[in-house]
């Protein structure tokens, strides 16, 4: 395909030719796939060193230069095919999405509305902090697979460009004088006329200056010691089966009187040793701050993220607390964003706002999503939520015959309602409060088992995007239950009507 004609795109659709593309870096493949190549290099010295008569030392140095040409040809087919690869692989940004491309034999066109934005991160793994590298990743309200990632860029670049995205997205970006619409710089640091179809304007041929978005200022609110992270991720439950297994190992050991009794219990340690170091590496050097174009979260110790979440793009938000973590007053934020949902279940921290703190910044973390909780005293009610149970002015708790059903917690469960929002607290041992604002409601539910409908009760469900918090109210009287859900529906509809997120920047009178 030669430059300046416009790339097909799935089913059939034609990307605009107005679209400046710009290439990611030269090194992106290599950043993406150096493992793959270190693990065919490796299976193939293994593969040679089996084959030989006993003696694989031996085999493999007679046979050294069929392994090296092997080795030669495997990096000349993967470096010609990166190369094609990266020929192929570009980037546009227009007033209204970001456009990305790519595929040699299945061709691939992927935009993303500006408008649609969840959240805008920027990833280092281990080898792209190596060459100074980084990748845009925009999630946006969709179905999996609905964002779009930009990589790898350089690092300043990358910056740039999700200032440029979160500008555009919040209603500043705007068409340039002449013409000629505003796009991101090019990302390997070559001049624009070498990119990839130039764009052609009404102003004359070229393409179409850079839009250099400043970054907005922000003001850090919380960071987390690393001190507190160790002592929280020992104080879970992983943590502690870890020890009991390695115990028991040690108990079978001793009484087997062999050490390779302790080989069975390899997979269970390096999967619960796994899970705690995850937890660790992700949370580590966690800082948050706020800016005008939202949250900015950054964490991570072998791959950092750097998330942008503008505002209003939280669906619910969730504090926890754990009983190892009581006797401290330490709390556990999660969030829930549109787009982040399968991501969720994979990488936890993508929808942490708080791997562990305080209870101040638990509520300084809420802050964030929701500024105004609609309420007289927001601090009474939420210490009512964080350490209450039972019925009082502003919850709605469960009913004293729901015990046969949560013997052990259900006085904390209950449900309080403001101006802006749903307030659901459930778990003595281990206490919850889920906060969803109206205009977030996605929609609403009963849930009866033969059980609840004996005692006449009913769980009352907020359904929210996908993602660790699941919004709930269990066991309440089943007419509480349905006069909440009748009154829910019209407080969720009202608030939908005002809500002005999607540009929060751009003046009121231009969001028509």
């Amino acid at each position: 395909m030669s430059d300046g004609l416009p790339v097909p795109a799935p089913g059939g659709a034609t990307a605009p030719s107005s679209l400046a593309w710009q290439r990611v870096h030269p090194v992106t493949p290599l950043v993406k796939g150096w493992l793959v190549l270190v693990v065919v290099v490796l299976g193939l010295l293994r593969s040679t060193a089996e084959q030989g008569d006993g003696d694989g030392a031996r085999f493999a140095l007679h046979h050294l230069a069929w392994v090296l040409l092997g080795i030669a040809a495997i990096v000349v087919v993967a470096g010609t095919y990166s190369w094609l690869a990266w020929r192929v692989t570009a980037y546009a940004i227009d007033p209204d999405a970001v456009h990305m491309r790519s595929g040699i034999l299945f061709k691939q066109h992927r935009k993303a509305r500006l408008d649609r934005i969840q959240a805008i991160e920027v990833r280092q793994p281990l080898a792209a902090r190596i060459f100074g590298l980084a990748e845009v990743k925009v999630e946006v309200a969709g179905g999996d697979g609905s964002g779009v990632s930009i990589g790898y860029l350089t690092e300043r670049t990358a910056q740039e460009l999700r200032a440029d995205l979160l500008a555009r997205a919040a209603g500043l970006g705007a068409p340039s004088s002449g013409g000629k619409q505003a796009v991101a710089a090019p990302a390997d640091g070559t001049d624009a006329k070498h990119a990839p179809d130039a764009v052609t304007s009404a102003a004359g041929p070229g393409p179409a200056p850079t839009l250099h978005a400043t970054e907005a200022p922000e003001q850090p609110l919380f960071e987390v010691p690393s001190g507190r992270l160790v002592a929280s991720t020992f104080l879970t439950v992983e943590a502690w089966v870890l020890v009991l297994v390695v115990a028991g190992a040690v108990v079978a050991a001793a009484a087997a009187r062999t050490p390779a009794v302790l080989f069975s219990f390899v997979p269970v340690l390096i999967g619960l040793g796994s899970a705690l170091f995850g937890r660790f590496n992700r949370s580590f050097a966690f800082r948050a701050a706020t800016s005008p174009d939202g949250i900015r979260l950054r964490h991570g110790l072998t791959e950092t993220r750097a998330q942008t979440i503008p505002p209003g793009r939280v669906q619910a938000v969730e504090l926890v607390q754990p009983f190892l973590w009581r006797r401290f007053g330490w709390w556990r934020v999660h969030v829930n964003v549109a787009g982040y949902g399968r991501e969720a279940n994979a990488k936890g921290p993508t929808t942490v706002l708080l791997p562990v703190g305080s209870r101040a910044e638990a509520t300084t973390a809420l802050w964030l999503v929701l500024p105004d909780l609609g309420t007289a005293d927001p601090l009474a009610l939420l210490g009512e939520a964080l350490d209450g149970s039972g019925p009082s002015d502003a919850f709605t708790a469960a009913p004293r015959r729901s015990r046969w059903l949560d013997p052990v917690g259900w006085r904390r469960n209950g449900y309080a309602v403001t101006a802006r929002a749903v307030l659901a607290r459930s778990g003595r041992v281990r206490r919850r409060l889920v906060v969803v604002p109206h205009e977030r409601t996605q929609s609403l539910g009963l849930e009866q088992g033969p059980l609840q409908r004996r005692l006449g009760l009913a769980s009352f469900v907020l359904h929210s995007t996908p993602g660790s918090v699941h919004p709930e109210v269990p066991h309440l009287d089943a007419r509480d239950a349905r006069v909440l859900l009748d009154e829910q529906s019209v407080r969720a509809r009202e608030a939908r009507s005002q809500d002005l997120s999607e540009r929060w920047l751009q003046p009121p009178g231009a969001r028509a």
